[in-house]
This record gives structure tokens, sequence and C-alpha cells, in this order.
């Protein structure tokens, strides 16, 4: 077991606290990272590798638990259940920075589990957590090229700060993550109110000094236990098998890569027809030759030779010619078409997005404010107005699988569309609809979440939303081989699987407001991320000019079939009164006009109808029943009830008071059924409201232009 250490980092002013030794002896290494009053335990444990494996098998798990803020969970069984998708998001955080740095070789299953044990609202736990992995990973001694840090960089004002708290990510412009290794920048996430390049250059720059600083404080974290960094080198491996198929595919592989007309099926069908070409002559080999028996020994061999081999090819085409395998230069965005309202207008809004082979359908639908999400996890937000889900089906790229729940990608997808688009989503106040966006993937070759982006704009254009800023995104890439760097515009499948990088850049015309950076190698200098966000903006540029061609600004009106939402304001005094015993009244306001109402605790009510007139009826029914009376008002009602002292009128919707008998004439009424009858439309003035908020009312003196004023409100 460690030595209990109890460790404190200096980060901008806050603490950060690790301990080690303490916590989880049976795990490979564990810290608990602690800033302020959120603390979060981070475990690695390494397993033999299995047989057959020829993948990395890392398992990043992020673990909410209520507890941590002092909460009991809600449903039956009082428990947590499936990880919110706030905590999958997490999980996928910590993953991204942390897989490029484990050896290429490496297959032992490896796993990290980061459980939140305490929750300061202010302090969110996802940063602590990436760092922390880094730390228990180190603690291991599973071989890394790290150490790895994260911060969060915010912006409020002019001024960056160093790991905000919620309150300062909500107020603030920027929301952004970086993450580093020794030799640069290894993931970026971010979100932006619209800011121009050179403000997000200048965020990431400023908190890779601080990772840089947290990765020197884990060193001597290291040097204080007597530890060393684990650098295993990579298990050598007999050349003959790599010769002998390198002789029979440089050639042909070349070729085909370098036949700029054909497509994406054709290529492919092209390269396995030379990998079973070299199939077949390895097993024409007899049996105790030595290339054949280097592939009999590992199943996977020839396969992932032969992947290496067109690796190299391509990225060779590349570096020495500058183009790439469908004749593009490196900054040319493949061909764009666009189409809107593709689907009936059942559905609110649609749009079709294609660039290249990659086709991406967005749906959009509107709702009611009770159809926000809720949300149950640590986060401070109790509810989301708009929601953004990403689906990709295997027929999309070809293949066949079965369909379960959204998996981690696609909730990741999902995510940073939905990021990408929140900047420029009008305010409730302007537009309280709940929005639904769904982006499906109808055919992928690289880039289906900047696609989901540009695809959902047109969407919500469609259906009428009144965005801020139409946003549109493109995806980078990259290759280096040594000092050697080219940065690709609007990769495609090929590009991304065996290249280096994969940057999504989302934005408008004025800015960005989207990051997501991943990489395959152990970092980037800030110069070569600088120019990734610069050269996007051209090829964003272009693909909006598409985009707006197609549909220049939002329909002026909805779709017939997207409910109709009417917002009143009435005293919260009287929500109550609205409501009624066991939510009666409301229920019978429903009931009698078809409208779903909505009531905020600041009194604000949203009524909504897709029949524009029933949500009109609703709404002079609650305006009725929560308007102020003053005596002397005058109104036309009708006779609802008669008892022998007088008659009950409704002279408001929802709302009675009852002439006495003796204010029916200005004579002695004998019976009150003389006077009038039920269902009779009568002219009534209010006389007097009594402690007990009774309504009394009179048909004695009325003046004639009073009944007429009365007649023209009733019937407006």
């Amino acid at each position: 077991m460690l030595e209990e250490i109890d460790k404190s980092i200096s980060v901008d002013s806050r603490d950060i606290r690790l301990k080690v030794g303490l916590l989880a002896p049976q795990a490979g290494g564990s810290v608990l990272i602690q800033s302020e009053d959120t603390a979060v335990l981070v475990t690695a444990t390494r397993a033999a590798a299995r047989e057959g494996i020829d993948f990395l098998p890392l398992l990043v798990d992020y673990e909410e638990r209520l507890y941590a803020a002092g909460r009991i969970p809600g449903g039956f069984l009082r428990r947590e259940g499936r990880p919110p998708e706030r905590a999958t998001l997490i999980s996928r955080l910590i993953d991204r920075p942390l897989r490029p740095l484990f050896p290429n070789w490496l297959r032992d299953d490896i796993q990290v589990v980061a459980t939140t044990l305490s929750l300061d609202e202010r302090v969110p736990p996802d940063v602590l957590a990436v760092t922390g992995a880094s730390i228990a990973t180190l603690l291991a001694k599973i071989p890394f090229n790290g150490p790895m840090a994260a911060v969060r960089v915010g912006l409020i004002g002019d001024d960056f700060i160093i790991n905000p708290t919620y309150h300062e990510i909500e107020a603030g412009d920027l929301d952004l993550v970086v993450a580093g290794s020794p030799d640069g920048v290894i993931m970026v996430e971010a979100g932006a109110n619209q800011l121009p390049e050179q403000d997000i250059i200048e965020a990431i720059d400023f908190g890779y000094e601080v990772v840089r600083d947290l990765i020197q404080a884990q060193r001597d974290l290291l040097d204080e236990l007597g530890i060393e960094i684990v650098r295993e080198p990579e298990p050598e491996v007999d050349p003959t098998l790599e010769n002998f198929i390198s002789e029979r595919v440089q050639e042909p592989v070349k070729q085909i890569l370098t036949r700029f007309e054909l497509t994406k099926p054709e290529r492919d069908e092209a390269l396995d027809a030379v990998k079973e070409q070299v199939v077949a002559a390895i097993e024409a080999l007899p049996e105790e030759d030595p290339v054949r028996v280097a592939a009999s020994l590992d199943a996977k061999a020839v396969g992932n030779t032969y992947k290496d081999i067109t690796k190299k090819l391509m990225r060779k085409q590349i570096l020495e010619e500058g183009v790439r395998v469908d004749g593009r230069k490196l900054n040319e965005v493949r061909p764009i078409s666009c189409r809107t309202s593709l689907l009936p207008k059942r559905v609110h809004g649609s749009a079709l997005f294609q660039r290249g082979l990659t086709q991406v359908m967005s749906i959009v639908t509107l709702g009611t404010p009770g159809e926000a999400q809720e949300l149950d996890d640590l986060h401070p937000d109790e509810e989301k107005r708009y929601m953004h889900h990403y689906n990709m089906p295997p027929y999309s790229v070809g293949e066949t699988k079965p369909m379960r729940s959204p998996g981690r990608r696609e909730i990741g997808h999902g995510a940073l569309a939905e990021r990408a688009l929140v900047p420029v989503i009008p305010p409730k106040e302007q537009f309280p609809y709940v929005i639904r966006v769904v982006s499906e993937v109808l055919s992928s070759n690289g880039s289906t979440s900047m696609g989901s982006v540009c695809g959902s704009t047109l969407a919500l254009m469609d259906a009428g939303v009144p965005i801020l800023k139409p946003v549109s995104g493109a995806a980078m890439g990259l290759i280096k081989e040594g000092e050697e760097v080219r940065i690709l515009t609007d990769i495609q499948g090929i590009e991304d699987f065996l290249g280096d990088m994969d940057f999504k850049v989302a934005g408008t015309d004025q800015g960005i407001t989207a990051l997501q950076m991943d990489m395959k190698i152990t970092g980037l200098p800030m110069q070569v991320v600088a120019d990734a966000i610069n050269q996007a903006r051209p090829a964003r540029m272009h693909i909006l000019e598409k985009m707006l061609a197609t549909l220049s600004q939002p329909r002026a009106e909805l779709s017939p079939y997207a409910p109709r939402l009417i917002t009143i304001k009435i005293d919260p005094d009287l929500i109550g009164m609205i409501i009624g015993p066991g939510g009666k009244t409301i229920k019978g306001i429903t009931e009698q006009t078809g409208a779903k109402i909505d009531i905020d605790d600041d009194g604000t009510v949203t009524i909504s109808a897709v029949d524009g007139n029933k949500g009109k009826q609703a709404r002079a029914i609650i305006e009725g029943m929560t308007r102020k009376l003053s005596a002397g008002d005058v109104y036309v009602g009708r006779v609802t009830r008669i008892i022998p002292i007088g008659a009950f009128v409704e002279f408001l919707p929802g709302k009675e008071g009852m002439i006495h008998i003796s204010q029916l004439a200005d004579y002695r009424v004998g019976k009150v059924e003389d006077e009038v009858s039920v269902g009779d439309e009568v002219i009534v003035k209010v006389r007097e409201i009594d402690s007990r908020g009774r309504i009394n009312l009179t048909r004695l003196g009325i003046h004639p232009d009073e009944a007429a004023a009365a007649r023209e409100a009733a019937t407006s």
C-alpha cells in the first residue's frame, strides 16, 4: 500500500487537494481529488489481456451519487439507476484525453471509475475527474504517456478565469475545457456565445498554461512517492509477414487511393479485393512457411498490417502531394445540397443536409413549457427547454446490427449539436416553446455531428423558430509525421479513421458557438490548434452560404399543427385559485376548452392549443377568474342558477356573483323567476365585494352608455 499523502496544488488562487494512499487500497491506483467541497474519488485498475483482443479495451465510468448534494433519488426505488445523460458526457470527457496516451500496442483491460462523493454547487466535478484519471493511472503503474490534466476556462467580461463556478459559467460567454499532455493540447470541449476565433485561441492557450502546472504537480507527487512513469517499449514484431503483405499491396493500394473518381463504396470494394488477394496468397503457402505461420498465430495480423500500410500510403499522398483520396485540395469542402420542408407539416419543421456522402435529416417539434425535460442529476439546472437528439442507425454505413438505446457516441454527438445551437435559441420570454430537434443520420462518411448542426439550423428556421443567427459547422482533420503537418478541411470517414485529429468547429458568421477536438496522438502545439480553428472559418462561411441560399430566414408562420401559445401574467397569490383543490379547477378549464395550461411560480400562465380559438377561450376564463374587480364595473352576464333570494350570474368566465332579489328591479319583485330565468343574458354592475370575497351584483343604476360599453367588450 502507498504511503498516505495529502498534497495541495494552488490553481488560480483556488486549492486542489490530492489524497492518495487512503481510499480504495485494492484498486490499481486511486486518488481523492478535491476543490472546495467538491470531492471525486478516481480509481484505475488493470487486468491481463484477453485472447484475441486487437484494440485497447479501456472502460471509463463516471458515477454520480445524489448523496453528494444531500439529496435522495426520486422514483419508486429511491436509488440511482441508469446514469443520467450528463454523467455519460462526463465519462466521454474523461475518456477522450486519456485514451490517446496509452501505447498503441497495449491490449490489457483497463477501467477508470470516477465517483463524485461530495458536491459543492460552486465547483463542477468534471475537470477534477479528468485530472484525477491521469493521477490514478500513473499510480497504478500502467504504461502511459502522461501525465495529463484538464482545466475549465470561463470568460467574464474581458477576463478569462480558471475553473469558474456554475454561476460564473452561466453568466459568462464561454465554457471551455482544455486537456493537455507534456506534448501539447490533446482535447478541447467548448460552448461559446458567438466568440471570435482569436478569443477562443487565447482561451485555449490560457488554459494550457495552467494544465502544464498541473502536469508538473503530478510529477512532483510521483517523485514524493518514489514512483516512476511506466514507459514500456513496443514489443518487437517479426517483419516477415509485414514485408510479404507490403510487397503485394503497395502498388495496388496506391493506385486505388489516386483514383479520385471512385465513390466511397467503390473504393472500399477495391481495397477489400486487394486484401482478399493477399489472404489467398498466404493460404496458398506451405503450412511451414514463416509467413503462414506468423499469420496463423494471430488471426487479425493480416487485417491490421493491411490497415497500417493503407494508412501510411494515404498519409504520404497528403503530405507529399497535397491531394486527398477524393481528389480534393486540403482546404476544400465536399459538394453540399440542402432541402427544407421535406416532410409534411404534421412535423413542425424539417430539413435535409448533405455534404458528400454524409446525409442528415433533422426534424423539429415544438412543445409546451410543461414538456421541458426535468433533470435529476448533480447539476444545478433543473430543466432543459432545448433538446437535441442524434440517431445513427446501422444502415447509414451499410451495415446490419441490432438497434438498442442510444450509446455514448449518439449521446455525445447530440450534446455537441445542442451546445452549438443553444446560443442562438431565442429566450423564453420571446419564444416560450420547448424545442426538440432529432437528427437522423441517413448516410455517414465523416462529420455527421456537424451535418446535424447544419441540418438542424435549417429545420429550426423551417419550423418558424426565430433563431438569433444561423449556425454552420465543419470538421477539421490532421496528418502529422514528425515536423510535417497538414490540416484537412471537412474530413471524410477514411481521413478520420486513419488521421490524427477530429476537430469540430461550429458557429455563426459572428463567431464560434461550439468546439470539440479529439486526438489520436499525444498532443499538439498551440500554433497547430490555432491554425485549425482559423482554417475552419472559411469552410463554415462557405457552408453557411449554401444553407442560406436554400432558406435565408425563419418562416413567418408556424406549422398549422404546432401548438399556439398564449402567455399571460397573474398575481402569484391567485395561482391556487386557478389550480383549485386537487387540481379540479384547472382540469375543468382543460376539459372545457381542450387547451393545456402551465403555470410557473412567478405567475406566468402559458396556454397552448393547436386551435387558437380554444386557447383564447381558456385565456378568457383565466383572465376572468383573476381579474381584480371594483365596485361600479359593468358586465354582460348569464344567469346560471336561481334561489329564493336571488339569481347567480356568471359575468366573467369562471366568475360568478349574486343579484339579491331586491336588486333585480327598481320595484318590489315577488319571485325571482318573475324577472329572470336560467340562461338569460343580463347587464349587471358590481355593487360590492364583501370581506369573504363574495361578489354582490345589481341591475339598478346602470347608465345606457355603461350597458353599451359592456356589450361591446363582451363581443370583442
